[in-house]
C-alpha cells in the first residue's frame, strides 16, 4: 500500500507532463492527447521494469544530473511550442482547422528524461518493493499497475482542463492560459538545469 501511496502523491503533482496535459485540455485536444497519455504510462513502465530487474546497475545517482540537463533542453523545448501555440476559436459553420497535438512519442521522451519520474521509481524498486516481498513476475505485476497510474495523472488534469475550457469562450484567455503554462514548463526546466548545477559545482 505504501507503494502505491507514494507513486500516487508524486505522480499526480504538478510537473511539466502533468502541466502540458493541463494545457491540452484547456485547448480542447484532450482526446486527441490519448497517445500522450499512454506515452507517460508506457515509459513509467519501462522504467519501473528496468530498476524493479536490474536495481540502480543501470542508471546510478550520478547519471540523473545528466539526465536533467538533457531533460530541462527537452522540456524548454516543449516550453516554446506552448507558449508560442495559438488557439483559434471555430466559428458556426466553419470547419475545425487541425491543430498540433500531443504524441505519443512527447509522452513517453518527456517523462523517460523527466527526473521527478525516476526519483518516483528508485525509491519504489530500490527499497519499497524488497521490503514488501515483490520479486520475479510480481516485480511486473507491479509495475503495470504504477504505469498506468501513470497514465492516469496526465488524464486526470487534462480533463480538468477540458472542463474549464469548456467555459471559455475568448481566444486571448487561450493565449493567455498558453503563456502561463509556457512560463510554468520554463520553470520546471530551470530546476533540471539547477539539478545539474549543483552537481557539477557542489558547495
Amino acid at each position: 500500500m505504501d507503494i502505491f501511496l507514494y507513486a500516487f502523491s508524486v505522480m499526480y503533482s504538478p510537473g511539466p507532463v502533468n502541466f502540458m496535459a493541463l494545457n491540452a485540455g484547456l485547448t480542447g485536444k484532450f482526446r486527441r492527447s490519448l497517445g500522450f497519455f499512454i506515452g507517460v504510462g508506457c515509459a513509467l513502465l519501462v522504467l519501473f521494469l528496468l530498476f524493479g530487474y536490474t536495481g540502480e546497475a543501470i542508471i546510478s545517482q550520478g547519471v540523473l544530473p545528466y539526465i536533467s540537463l538533457v531533460g530541462g533542453v527537452y522540456t524548454l523545448y516543449l516550453a516554446y511550442q506552448v507558449y508560442t501555440a495559438r488557439t483559434v476559436m471555430p466559428q458556426e459553420g466553419d470547419a475545425a482547422a487541425p491543430s498540433k497535438s500531443l504524441t505519443f512519442w512527447n509522452g513517453f521522451l518527456i517523462q523517460l528524461l523527466n527526473p521527478k519520474g525516476i526519483m518516483v521509481v528508485l525509491p519504489i524498486t530500490s527499497v519499497m518493493m524488497p521490503a514488501a516481498h515483490i520479486y520475479a513476475s510480481s516485480i511486473a505485476l507491479v509495475s503495470g499497475l504504477l504505469g498506468f497510474a501513470g497514465f492516469g495523472a496526465p488524464g486526470i488534469y487534462a480533463l480538468l482542463g477540458a472542463v474549464l475550457g469548456r467555459r471559455i469562450t475568448r481566444e486571448s484567455y487561450f493565449t493567455v492560459f498558453n503563456r502561463l503554462m509556457g512560463v510554468a514548463l520554463v520553470m520546471c526546466a530551470y530546476f533540471m538545469f539547477e539539478a545539474f548545477y549543483l552537481h557539477i559545482h557542489p558547495s
